[in-house]
């Protein structure tokens, strides 16, 4: 009974020992934050980086419009989301992201507004009468009871008229997804296998112009893709040292630990999740595709889910190879409920598997539009993969705010997960 009471003390001594180091090790939150600001800046300086090689690549393909000229500008635009997808974690938590992501991320579009579209695209609406005003194609219309002079196609006439003209959030005038569609065009193919297939002679000069008004297209596509570059310029610079987001998230420490956990949990529940999802699959529509004309679309999840792992380990791989790391929100966690860390990154693991699955079905033939498609259990059981994982590490985001005792955070919420049959109203 003795020895029992000696081992048993040992015990005590040895786990009250290792809480002490745990605490001792744990980082300062001033650290913490530090990292999660240099991450964002080294993620917005490599989205900047691969936007500039888009730049030249359209560039290229302006001056000498060729099939291989276009193949060059469209890897370019794959390579570009790569870094931009990883920056998505910082919305939400971060109101100088979220105000400004609408100018190089929104989605869905109605691209009519931008250029030709297949006939079975319809007309103009109530919702949106300018779906397909087509402006490439006119360099003088009517918006909003104006007369509007786009005879020539400027980043400030896409900026200051056309986006998200007449209030419609669907007039998608500047970004990735406005480039996307002017490199590749519509999708056409459903849930058939086949992204857009837009030929290089769209670009082309006199004679071989293919849809008409080929130099306005250019112009279009070069300002969409100088705006893109400019946008990113002055994210970077937020970001960097002195800049406003940096300053805002490391001023207060609790409320950016706050706001790390908010973007963590909003676009893994309510954007990911259900948004970008969880709500196409309910509907069984390829347009709900996030990158619908390229087909990119399984690429874009995975990296939207690398983006919340990596700010959680406080560890980016940069495109070059390099690592920017440091104190991290794990370390923080571990110091508190080691088992809790534990969790959340087994989570994180699990989630990124499921999405690695769905990554490598479709880098192997196995379209996102397929997978989308009514009765298609193989493409159910990919998303529904990723959905769920998303789901289960937000209740271990949960856990973490309580475990940190940060003010109780309301995350980004969708219909297709809270109320579906709100979906079908």
């Amino acid at each position: 009974m003795k020895n029992l009471t000696l081992a048993t003390s040992t015990l005590a001594l040895a786990l009250g020992l290792g809480a002490m180091a745990n605490a001792s090790d744990a980082p300062s939150k001033a650290a913490v934050l530090d990292t999660y600001a240099d991450i964002a800046e080294a993620k917005y300086a490599d989205s900047l980086a691969t936007a500039k090689d888009l730049q030249a690549a359209v560039s290229a393909l302006i001056a000498n419009p060729s099939e291989e000229t276009l193949d060059a500008a469209k890897s370019a635009w794959l390579a570009s989301r790569v870094p931009y997808q990883q920056t998505e974690v910082y919305r939400f938590g971060n109101a100088i992201v979220d105000d400004w992501e609408g100018k190089v991320n929104a989605w869905p579009l109605d691209e009519g507004l931008i250029d030709y579209v297949d006939a079975s695209y319809g007309g103009p609406s109530d919702e949106n009468p300018a779906a397909v005003l087509n402006v490439i194609a006119n360099p003088s219309f009517t918006l909003g009871g104006a007369t509007v002079d786009a005879s020539k196609i400027t980043p400030a006439l896409l900026e200051e008229t056309l986006q998200e003209a007449d209030g419609v959030e669907a007039n998608v005038a500047t970004g990735y997804h406005a480039i996307e569609f002017l490199l590749w065009g519509q999708d056409l193919n459903g849930h058939g296998a086949g992204a857009g297939n837009r030929s290089f002679t769209d670009y082309a000069a006199g004679d071989a112009c293919t849809g008409g008004n080929c130099d306005r297209r250019a112009q279009y596509l070069q300002a969409a893709t100088d705006l893109l570059v400019s946008d990113l310029e002055w994210m970077l610079a937020q970001w960097a040292e002195g800049g406003e987001a940096r300053a805002t998230v490391t001023s207060d420490e609790n409320a950016g630990i706050t706001a790390i956990l908010t973007g963590m949990g909003s676009l893994s529940y309510g954007e990911q999740a259900g948004e970008r999802m969880r709500l196409g699959l309910m509907l069984n529509d390829p347009e709900e595709e996030h990158d619908c004309f390229s087909d990119n679309t399984h690429n874009s999840h995975y990296y939207d889910g690398l983006g919340i792992q990596n700010v959680y380990l406080g560890k980016y791989t940069r495109v070059d190879g390099s690592v920017v790391e440091g104190a991290s929100l794990a370390s923080l966690v571990a110091a508190t409920d080691a088992a809790l860390d534990s969790e959340m990154q087994a989570k994180l693991s699990t989630t990124m598997e499921a999405l690695g699955a769905m990554k490598a079905a479709a880098d192997g033939g196995f379209a996102y539009d397929s997978m989308l498609e009514q009765g298609n259990e193989k493409g159910e059981a990919l998303i529904m993969g990723g959905v769920n994982g998303l789901v289960d590490q937000t209740r271990s985001i949960e856990r973490v705010v309580a475990a940190l005792g940060v003010d109780k955070i309301a995350f980004e919420g969708s219909d297709s997960l809270d109320n579906p049959n709100a979906v079908f109203e």
